[in-house]
């Protein structure tokens, strides 16, 4: 059986409070980063243990926190991106409602590091329930001395905080959220400066997702080698793959790095839910990454393997498509959400989401030309690689896939004068 680490503590009653965490010695990695480890020893185990970020570009967290200056004379802050509004993604909400504490020491450890004396958690602002765990698990860190302005008794200050974020999904982009965690619109920055050297209030700052300072205290427990030894060549420990669509057991499941999307799909979750209905697409890490299709899922599931085949890994949100879906629908679909959140900053982004929506809204109701598949694709490759962010990226990568590898469905929208599946492939 595998080792649980991120959901170990997930089945015990009362998860979220601190009586529930770790009852022997509670936060006592926190405590080692206090008075024993430094900041070099840190980073390199994080580096060994091959720990990524999991937020989508899955960034090795040793060396971004190395990338931190210490001699800058600024405040250096710590900012954890909690603004999960990837499609398909949910798996941070998950550590938030059900162990809290973990994140918690895992940012005390960060702070400790980086020589950070705050932190800030930028949590989306329709996670009103994660919101109000979060906040009562800080509240029991500061009641028993772990935070403060003497950390555990060793003199160390630490204040951490929760901001709310407004619903926009541009702010999951790291510096999007430092304009709106500094109270502006919530709009990328251009880089460089990146934020290691410039980034909140002009400050040296380092940003990861929950997950991954979530991963740091179980890097530290079970030592860096072990932890690299339950993934993949180069993406260590496990990962929470959030899984949805059309199969019979959706949710979060903690599996290593490398485990097949077919092993996730048939075995995991059990299969499709139809046995009529088989896997026709898979979307493996949220809506911005590019679909797979049957024959391509027998790989392993981990950024370097995801980008050799030409798609990313993201998140890991996997999202299963069974036989009788419409793939128009479905790019319709995300297409719209990409041009309903962009920030409107650059105009490829802007202009072109705009228009593959419409013109793709064509083709899902008869009323283009052929012309106009030919045109979705020259539109999308324009987006990409021409934006300050990596919204129109996804854009683009996620638009010229759906047309290429179901070239044709698009074809027959076109002769049929309309959608030829039946409505129930989305709807049920």
């Amino acid at each position: 059986m595998m080792e649980r680490l991120l959901t170990r503590n997930w089945d015990r009653k009362d998860s979220h409070k601190l009586a529930s965490y770790e009852p022997g010695e509670r936060y006592r990695y926190f405590k080692k980063a206090l008075t024993e480890y430094d900041r070099e020893w840190t980073i390199e185990q994080l580096k060994k243990a091959n720990l990524r970020g999991a937020g989508g570009a899955g960034f090795p967290a040793g060396v971004k926190w190395s990338f931190v200056p210490q001699d800058s004379g600024k405040p250096v802050y710590l900012v954890v991106n909690a603004d999960e509004s990837e499609p398909g993604t949910f798996k941070d909400r998950y550590i938030m409602e059900r162990d809290p504490h973990l994140l918690l020491e895992g940012i005390g450890i960060a702070a400790k590091t980086l020589g950070a004396h705050t932190a800030y958690i930028f949590i989306r602002g329709e996670y009103t329930g994660p919101y109000r765990i979060l906040t009562g698990a800080i509240e029991e860190a500061y009641e028993a001395g772990i935070f403060g302005p003497n950390c555990m008794g060793t003199g160390y200050a630490l204040d951490v905080y929760v901001h709310r974020g407004a619903g926009a999904y541009i702010c999951g982009e790291e510096t999007g959220l430092l304009e709106a965690l500094e109270g502006k619109k919530g709009m990328p920055r251009l880089k460089p400066p990146f934020p290691a050297v410039e980034g909140l209030f002009g400050c040296p700052t380092c940003i990861n997702n929950v997950q991954t300072i979530a991963s740091v205290p179980l890097v530290l427990e079970v030592g860096a080698e072990r932890f690299a030894a339950l993934g993949s060549e180069r993406c260590g420990g496990t990962h929470l793959y959030n899984v949805s669509g059309h199969v019979k057991n959706p949710g979060v499941y903690e599996l290593p790095f490398g485990t097949t999307y077919r092993t996730l799909v048939e075995e995991v979750c059990g299969g499709m839910r139809h046995p009529d209905r088989p896997l026709k697409a898979l979307i493996p890490g949220g809506a911005s990454t590019p679909v797979l299709l049957p024959d391509e899922i027998d790989i392993a599931s981990d950024f370097d393997t995801l980008k050799g085949i030409g798609s990313m890994f993201g998140t890991g949100a996997v999202i299963a498509l069974e036989e009788g879906t419409c793939m128009v629908r479905t790019c319709l679909r995300f297409i719209e959400f990409f041009h309903h959140e962009s920030c409107g900053q650059c105009t490829p982004c802007r202009e072109g989401c705009g228009w593959v929506a419409k013109i793709v809204h064509r083709i899902e109701h008869g009323t283009a030309s052929r012309a106009d598949i030919d045109l979705v694709l020259s539109v999308a490759e324009n987006i990409g690689g021409n934006t300050i962010c990596a919204l129109g990226d996804a854009a683009s990568m996620m638009t010229r896939p759906m047309v290429e590898k179901f070239r044709d469905e698009w074809i027959a929208h076109y002769d049929e004068k309309g959608c030829p599946f039946p409505r129930y492939a989305l709807d049920d």
